[in-house]
């Protein structure tokens, strides 16, 4: 009797112990969407990413657990995405943005191109953009300001164009920031050269590297002297003004010389007639 009262009392507790466990959860159409998208748009040359497969995409997590390479879970969405030194080409998908949770993005050191999403800003958990050592083009979105919770922005050493968005000065909480080598131009806002307050400092190393881009902290711009066509410019206007200086002198002295030729013949003249 006994040990029926303990079966019935054990099974009423499992009973209610799993009605109080959170249901398992189910894997999100986001993720699904947005590593499928991504996975088109890249190219994989070393057979790196194995499992990406539309059927890992499916179920990519199952709580903290990760099914696919480079992502990190977090109650079952994707958290990370790591995907550094992998030798991947293409380009960034703008689906990307469907990854909702998403809170770290490193695809740095890799052989990437085009131009970096303005999609980005949709990613509002974000806190780690990391695009560094590609090969990305065009200008740096100024959408990335609405990503409130960004940390860190990294994209040296790509061929990115334009200005630097003063929008992204806006970014409280953005304690990394480096744009160096690239092909950048324009004045660095003062709102990221000039922070302050208790708002962190960017030295000079987050922006050189980029011939066009001035202002404070990179040091004052040396002279570039003369250009090509100033040098051919000036070249050319100095011979001209040397033909027409020679040319000036050459009439002034077939002048002089006529005159002291016909004073001569006068001369001559008047000596020849006889006087009367």
């Amino acid at each position: 009797m006994g040990v029926t009262v303990w079966s019935s009392s054990s099974t009423i507790i499992l009973l209610l112990t799993c009605a109080l466990l959170p249901p398992s959860a189910k894997p999100d159409p986001n993720d699904e969407r947005c590593l499928t998208q991504l996975s088109e748009s890249l190219q994989d040359p070393l057979k790196n990413l194995q499992n990406w497969t539309k059927t890992t995409f499916a179920n990519p997590c199952q709580g903290f657990t990760s099914f696919l390479q480079g992502a990190t879970c977090n109650n079952g969405r994707i958290y990370k995405l790591s995907l550094s030194n992998l030798s991947l080409k293409g380009s960034i998908s703008p689906n990307i943005s469907s990854c909702t949770n998403l809170q770290a993005l490193d695809l740095s050191s890799n052989s990437l191109s085009g131009p970096i999403p303005p999609d980005l800003q949709y990613l509002v958990n974000l806190a780690v953009l990391n695009l560094s050592s590609n090969r990305l083009s065009g200008p740096i979105p100024q959408q990335l300001a609405l990503c409130a919770y960004l940390n860190v922005i990294d994209l040296h050493d790509n061929q990115l164009t334009g200005l630097i968005p003063q929008q992204l000065g806006l970014l409280a909480r953005l304690s990394v920031f480096d744009v160096s080598n690239n092909k950048l131009s324009g004045p660095i806002p003062s709102s990221l050269g000039n922070r302050s307050g208790n708002l962190p400092r960017f030295n000079a190393s987050s922006y050189e590297g980029n011939k066009d881009l001035y202002g404070y902290p990179l040091p004052p711009m040396r002279s570039k002297g003369l250009s090509v066509l100033a040098i051919v410019g000036i070249g050319l206007g100095s011979g001209l003004l040397s033909l027409v200086l020679s040319f000036t002198a050459v009439c002034i002295w077939l002048k002089i010389s006529e005159h002291k030729m016909a004073a001569a013949e006068e001369g001559k003249i008047t000596q020849l007639m006889p006087d009367y």
